[in-house]
């Protein structure tokens, strides 16, 4: 029944004056102003009756109404679903292992044995590659995702024989139990933790479009920046003070790239909290730096000199040059493989058409984020050499002010990529302040906590992936239906859908400029207007 009821017709028919003849009409403004009124409430009551008319239909319908079809009419439910898990699987596991490959090239070049890139054995036997067991654990999580994912959503549809947002939801908090593919709780509380932050992104830009919330200062165009530098301030305090809330790879990752060694960082942390340093041990390491014989080592200093810091450097400038310069040697290969086989992998026919601006691409991109990255190291390390020529007492509060001022380096980066990046640290920045309070007995510690939130933020994501997907970021709304859905489709706008129900989404998709434009007084665009992509920061 895609047509209106007789009552409700009469009704709205009798209520609708009859439009005045053209010839009794004056050409007056108040008179066009009347009629402009008289047409919108007459489109205000067909809108009503043909919402009421659905809720009928709706009602009526109720457990007569068969299951919607499934989109894959080819096939059945368990291969669709199995076709999905493999798929996923298979390049998933073959992006990480293209990446730890690259890298294993990159360590051969380095040592200029440029022979053995040609000897599979040493490129990629598991002695020097270990990546079979991660990449195996990656692939489960992503393939056993998608395949659960879909086959739940089939189920899902014909146990409830409807299609609605409740499904996807369902579907993927379940789904999300695929997490614990990952061994290492400190990698799956990171990635809940992503996952909480893009989803609080797409609640944050659903609310904006919809005029229900707008946070003050969304508007500036730096506000990407700003996040960044909040996260990377409790990031690299956490490290300095608390390296033990951090992940264990992301410690060893700040530690190769920053100049500082490990027994300097302890004897900074012991001598900001007041405690007697490790004198042995700091000795042991200073004994064989050129200016050793000079250095008198305190059991209570009140701040680490910079001699101690840069012992073979007596020039902070010098220093703080040296140190970018070696983290660029360091991470442009990690850089150039993080850009290059994920763009080869999931853009293989775009690298077959044109592999020299494939590769030009992934230099240039690899280039530049290892440039940020560089001057993050040289600006931090800045700060810390700037702090002790004006003050006598160290204070643990200066490290998370050099990490803060050390993340105006992310206005080397596009535009684009501020936000992804401040998205990135965001997480780790609050798994050590989870941590710390959790320590310090402000938070409970629940056990295998980060499953359940990553399950509860998966549900989100998926509604917003296939609801809402204008809200959600183009990388990671790429990402995913790249990876973790590679079938999944919108649903198609005339499925199940009445000629009633269509009328009144075009009835209020031609409301909308005119509210716009009167609001405005200048025309634009709709896509202009309402381009969720476009805005800056969260």
């Amino acid at each position: 029944m895609a047509f209106l009821s007789k009552s409700a017709f009469s009704s709205f028919a009798k209520s609708d004056p009859p439009s005045p003849s053209p010839e009794a009409t004056p050409p007056d403004n108040n008179n066009n102003i009347l009629a402009e009124d008289r047409l919108r409430e007459a489109e205000d009551r067909l809108r009503e009756a043909i919402e009421e008319l659905q809720r009928r239909q709706r009602r009526n319908r109720g457990l007569h109404e068969c299951a919607p079809p499934c989109e894959h009419a080819d096939e059945s439910c368990i291969a669709h679903a199995i076709g999905n898990l493999c798929q996923t699987f298979l390049l998933s596991y073959g992006v990480r292992v293209g990446i730890g490959i690259l890298l294993r090239a990159f360590k051969l070049a380095r040592r200029q044995s440029y022979s053995s890139l040609l000897d599979l054995k040493q490129l990629v036997s598991e002695k020097d590659l270990i990546v079979r067991e991660e990449a195996c654990r990656i692939g489960l999580l992503f393939g056993g995702f998608t395949g659960s994912y879909h086959l739940l959503r089939c189920l899902l549809r014909k146990f409830r024989k409807k299609e609605t947002p409740f499904n996807a939801i369902l579907a993927g908090s379940v789904a999300g139990l695929s997490i614990l593919a990952l061994d290492d709780p400190s990698r799956r509380r990171t990635l809940a933790l992503y996952l909480l932050a893009r989803l609080g992104q797409c609640a944050y830009n659903s609310a904006k479009s919809k005029n229900k919330f707008h946070l003050w200062g969304s508007h500036w165009s730096h506000g990407d920046s700003l996040l960044f530098a909040l996260a990377c301030g409790q990031v690299m305090y956490a490290f300095v003070m608390r390296p033990e809330s951090l992940p264990k790879s992301y410690q060893d990752f700040i530690q190769k790239t920053g100049p500082v060694a490990k027994p300097i960082y302890k004897a900074v942390r012991d001598s900001c909290r007041g405690s007697p340093i490790d004198v042995v041990s700091l000795s042991a390491y200073l004994s064989n730096s050129k200016a050793s014989s000079s250095l008198k080592i305190q059991e209570f200093p009140s701040i680490i000199p910079c001699s101690m810091i840069h012992p073979d450097t007596n020039s902070c400038l010098q220093h703080n040059a040296k140190a970018a310069s070696a983290t660029f040697r360091k991470t442009f290969p990690l850089y150039f493989s993080l850009t290059f086989v994920p763009f080869v992998v999931l853009r293989l026919q775009k690298f077959m058409d044109s592999p020299a601006r494939t590769c030009w691409l992934a230099v240039k991109g690899a280039v530049r984020s290892t440039t940020f990255l560089s001057s993050f190291v040289g600006i931090f390390q800045g700060v810390i050499c700037l702090h002790r020529k004006v003050a006598v007492k160290d204070h643990k509060f200066v490290y998370w002010l050099a990490g803060g001022f050390a993340a105006l380096s992310v206005l080397l980066e596009k535009k684009a990529r501020r936000g992804e990046l401040a998205l990135y640290v965001l997480p780790r920045a609050g798994d050590s302040l989870w941590y710390i309070l959790v320590n310090r007995h402000f938070l409970p510690d629940i056990k295998n906590a980060e499953v359940a939130l990553f399950c509860l933020c998966m549900g989100g994501i998926m509604y917003y992936l296939e609801h809402e997907p204008d809200t959600m970021a183009p990388f990671l709304r790429g990402i995913i239906r790249r990876f973790l859905a590679s079938r999944i489709t919108n649903p198609p706008p005339s499925a199940n859908r009445t000629a009633s129900y269509l009328y009144l989404q075009n009835l209020e998709a031609a409301e909308k400029p005119k509210l716009l434009d009167s609001s405005n007084g200048t025309e634009a665009p709709a896509s202009e207007k309402l381009n969720l992509e476009s805005i800056p920061g969260l």
